[in-house]
Formats: C-alpha cells, structure tokens, sequence
C-alpha cells in the first residue's frame, strides 16, 4: 500500500495566500500529493490555477460539489484520500460537511466553522461518518511551543497563575479593504468572515496558544472590542481578561493596528516555581524563567528537546524552522494518522498530535463569547460552549 496519501484542494486560487502554503505544508515530507482541485468559485480561475500546478484537466473542478461527487466515484487507488479546505471562513461548513459524508477526511483553515453551531453540526458529523478532521491553528506547530506544553505538564513551572498571549499586526491601520485587496475585503466583512474581525482573524491563535501550552480551559472573561479605523464594519483591535479553570488569570491582546507590526504572536505563562516566554519573531527560543537561578534558552533541534519537539523537528540546531514547518508538523501529524487508520494501524508515538473539532469548536465558542463579553456592563462573562 502507498504511503503516500492524495490531496484535493478547495480554495488556493491565483489571487489567494494561504492556498500556496498548505500546499507547500502538505508535500513537505513526502507523504501527501495534491491530485485534483476546485481553486476558485470562477471555473475560469481554478483551470488557470490548476495549469500552474501541472494538474491534468479532468481532475480540474469548476465547484467544490462537482470535485467532491466526481473523486467520490473514482476507484479507490486514484481518487483523492482527503481535502484541504483554504477558502473564507463562510465557505468551510458545506465543503467539510459534503467531504466527509462522502467518506473524504479534511483538513481545514481556522476558523473551523462561520459559527459556533455550524462547528458543532461538524463535530456530529465527523463522529458519525467516523472521517479525521484537522484544524490548521499553525503556531501549535512550532517545536519549542510544543517544547514549552510539555515543560508546563510535566509541573516544571508548578502551578500555573498567570498567562499572557497578544498576537499584534499592523497591516489594517488604515482602511485596506477600500482598495479591494482581497485578503482585507474578506476579512473586514461580516458576511464572509463572522461576527468578529480581528479577534476571528488573530485572536482566535492567541486564545488557542494559551489553551495548548498550558493545558487549562478558559472559564470565565471581560473584553473590550475597539473598531479603531473609521467605516470598518468589524473589530479591529481587542483586549480581553481571561480566567482558567485552576483559578489562574491572564491577558489576551490582538490588534491589526499596531502600525508597523507583522505577526509576533507571544506567550508568557508563571507558575508559582518558574515561568516561560515564546514569540515567533524568535521561534527557535524557548526562554525559561527561574527565581533563584538565571534563565535558561531551549533551542530547536537540540538533544535536550523532550519527545514532541523533536518529534516536529526536521533539522539540527541552528538552521532556523518556521512558519511553513510549523504549518507542516500539521499536515503530518494529521497524514500519519489517516495512514495509520487507513492501514488498520494505531499510533504508538504520542507525539503525533494535531488541533481537531475540539479546537475548532472552542475557538469559535472564543469568538461568540468575546463579543458578548464586549457588550455585556458586566464585569465577567461564564465562558459558553
């Protein structure tokens, strides 16, 4: 049997960014081809983008429907094994649902869902149909966040008491979206991004960091949610108090008008026996905090790394590995599992792991409660699911 499994896309046309990353995440270690694709809602485009990427013509599909029934009806050793799905958040539930009713497994851009209840549908769905569904919340990828999750289980910090995650950009400081730039237009509009913008868009990364790396769900939160560039239809700016379920508490930040910023996302969690500090603008740094000793730097693809960071390591210390290879540990961990299940074979190495439904669903359960959590005169909001 093949180890290597096929790959259908859904969205990644000519004009899109994300699309060339999850393929580049998904062939990056051999054990995925991309095969067939519907690349735009315009059939024009999606042949186009398809003549780019060699594939032959009649694996080319002029909507998401039309490649789902035809691969469906294919023999089995030529019909694609999973999809990806790179379209906006609006266009996420119809495709998974329809893949996996067809018995396709999907990996899926964040946010999983356009809403909560639709992220639930999914849930139910994936459980019925017994299909995989991966959740590309890409920073979970990186070895020394996974480094610094096993360094917060293993009670190295003791018990945990405060944590900070902020995700600050700066390209929406002036209105973007009025010079139709598509990855603004989408993203600043209700109808095809969601109730939330900014904290959608970027905060939903930030809440899933501290939710990973410190192994506690968030219970209760006040938020303030600021349109800060005039005539922007949603949130472009946010802060918001956050209370985990050991009674610790922490600061969630995310802008898109830190004018000047690119993507530093950043974690600090203290316990009452040390702290830790990761940021992607150092990715291969995990920096550790001590009261009665100086502080300690884990690095990448160093022997001293535990069993999920080397694990999602590909080479040694000192060459750098970022944001493609982060994305990558997803698409791997996701296609181990799908060839293990596909073979009738279990996972031994508990370091293939990768965000699923759970993470979508408590990431759009984020979205809904920030926003109300915004509106309420109440200083605290139960966190909802």
């Amino acid at each position: 049997m093949s180890s290597k499994l096929k790959m259908g896309m859904i969205g990644g046309g000519p004009d899109a960014f994300i699309g060339a990353v999850h393929r580049i995440a998904a062939q990056m270690d051999g054990l995925a081809e991309l095969v067939c694709g519907a690349f735009s809602s315009d059939p024009g485009k999606s042949k186009a983008m398809a003549a780019v990427l060699g594939l032959p013509e009649q694996r080319v599909y002029g909507s998401f429907a039309e490649m789902i029934s035809s691969e469906s009806l294919l023999a089995e050793n030529e019909r694609m094994d999973f999809v990806s799905i790179v379209t906006p958040n609006h266009v996420h539930f119809e495709p998974a649902k329809m893949a996996m009713e067809a018995g396709f497994d999907v990996v899926i851009d964040k946010p999983v869902t356009f809403s909560l209840e639709e992220a639930k549908q999914l849930k139910e769905i994936a459980a019925t149909t017994g299909r995989i569904l991966a959740l590309t919340h890409t920073y979970t990828g990186y070895p020394m966040v996974k480094q610094a999750k096993e360094i917060v289980a293993s009670g190295q910090l003791g018990t945990i008491r405060k944590v900070y995650a902020e995700y600050l950009q700066g390209w929406l400081f002036n209105k973007l979206e009025d010079s139709e730039q598509k990855q603004a237009s989408w993203r600043t509009d209700p109808a095809r991004s969601g109730k939330a913008g900014c904290m959608g868009d970027i905060g939903t990364h930030a809440f899933n960091m501290a939710e990973y790396v410190t192994g506690l769900k968030v219970t209760r939160m006040c938020a303030t949610l600021n349109t800060v560039v005039p005539g922007r239809l949603l949130e472009d700016d946010g802060a918001v108090i956050l209370e985990f379920e050991n009674g610790a508490t922490g600061t969630l930040i995310a802008t898109q008008i830190a004018t000047g910023e690119e993507n530093n996302i950043r974690i600090k969690v203290f316990g009452d026996k040390g702290g830790l500090e990761w940021q992607q603008e150092d990715c291969n740094s995990l920096i550790l905090k001590w009261p009665d000793a100086p502080k300690q730097v884990y690095r990448t693809g160093t022997g001293y790394a535990g069993n999920l960071a080397t694990h999602n390591t590909r080479v040694i210390a000192g060459h750098p590995e970022g944001y493609l290879e982060a994305f990558a540990n997803i698409y791997r961990n996701a296609v181990l599992t799908m060839l293990a299940k596909k073979q009738g074979k279990g996972l031994e190495n508990t370091a293939i792991e990768f965000p699923g439904i759970d993470a979508g669903i408590r990431g759009m359960a984020f979205v809904d409660n920030v926003v109300e959590a915004s509106k309420s005169e109440e200083k605290w909001r139960k966190f909802e699911v």
